[in-house]
């Protein structure tokens, strides 16, 4: 008898979790693209990746390539795209799995991501690049393919750790149909936005916006969210890469953008990777992860300053 009572509680929360998942869908809505410029796609593996292009065409180019979390996309370079297209003929895609690009039900990896970062640079003649936290250890790894050529880096707060160990149950957890999603629901959800900019993002939140911080919440519920952040808190986006060996190995000019407050990748391991590999260390005060939000007018003049 209890075991059916417990069975029947059971299928009865996972009903629960299933109408409020539904529920919770339907009030999200279609999403918009985050900048401004020209909407274009890039088919890539039977997927549409989503991105914005501005700026004079035969300007400069410059890719824009934004950092991975819950809630990731292109929108994260907002305060800076329209200006910095006043110079270069910028291009910010939303990575798989990510803003409006196709989020298909994979496994991601940190190889799908260099090899989509290398195949997009491929694309354009010796571009500039602009990479943020975790992407830049795919960036640096993309850009020592032979068909890559890069003029210039800028890195900002760059790592090649975003999550921890591997931990094959919390990938699949979070992967599973109701249960897993509900779970992402909760890791998306408005308050933990809130607290992940309070505490990790943003010396000052206020910085972020509350439109912002909506359109974050908006794409973290999308169709097939879950998927690519699932890989990302359960350790499997981590790159194997050395970014001091690579970053000497491809004696590519390279700036490095840090936040002097920043925790998760404290200032400390920014000194260490710029004297291990000879980069130029650029620190912003009273910022953490996205001093290019906090700062955007100085930091845009870090990247003139990075390019000249």
């Amino acid at each position: 008898m209890k075991f059916r009572r417990a069975i029947g509680l059971a299928a009865a929360g996972v009903g629960l979790a299933a109408a409020a998942n539904a529920a919770l869908s339907k009030r999200v809505g279609p999403l918009e693209p985050p900048l401004s410029g020209d909407q274009r796609t890039y088919r890539w593996r039977g997927m549409d990746i989503s991105y914005v292009e501005a700026g004079d065409a035969d300007a400069p180019t410059l890719v824009l390539l934004h950092g991975i979390n819950a809630a990731g996309s292109s929108g994260e370079f907002r305060e800076i795209f329209d200006e910095l297209a006043e110079d270069y003929h910028v291009v910010a895609p939303d990575l798989p799995g990510f803003g409006l690009s196709d989020r298909p039900e994979l496994y991601y990896s940190p190889a799908l991501y260099e090899d989509f970062v290398g195949d997009f640079l491929a694309e354009y003649d010796d571009p500039a690049v602009l990479a943020s936290s975790l992407t830049s250890a795919y960036t640096v790894a993309a850009a020592s393919r032979d068909d890559v050529s890069v003029s210039r880096l800028v890195l900002v707060c760059p790592t090649a750790r975003g999550g921890p160990e591997p931990k094959e149950w919390l990938r699949e957890l979070v992967r599973a149909p109701v249960v897993g999603e509900a779970l992402f629901n909760v890791v998306a959800s408005r308050p933990s936005i809130q607290y992940f900019n309070d505490d990790h993002g943003y010396y000052d939140a206020s910085k972020a916006g509350d439109d912002w911080e909506d359109y974050e919440w908006r794409t973290a519920h999308q169709p097939g969210a879950r998927f690519a952040p699932a890989s990302f808190i359960s350790g499997y986006l981590n790159s194997d890469i050395d970014l001091a060996a690579a970053l000497s190995d491809l004696g590519v000019s390279t700036t490095l953008v840090w936040g002097r407050e920043s925790d998760i990748t404290p200032l400390k391991d920014g000194r260490e990777l710029a004297e291990a590999a000879d980069c130029t260390l650029v620190v912003f005060d009273d910022a953490m992860l996205l001093p290019h939000v906090e700062f955007p007018n100085a930091f845009v003049e870090t990247v003139r300053d990075a390019l000249a």
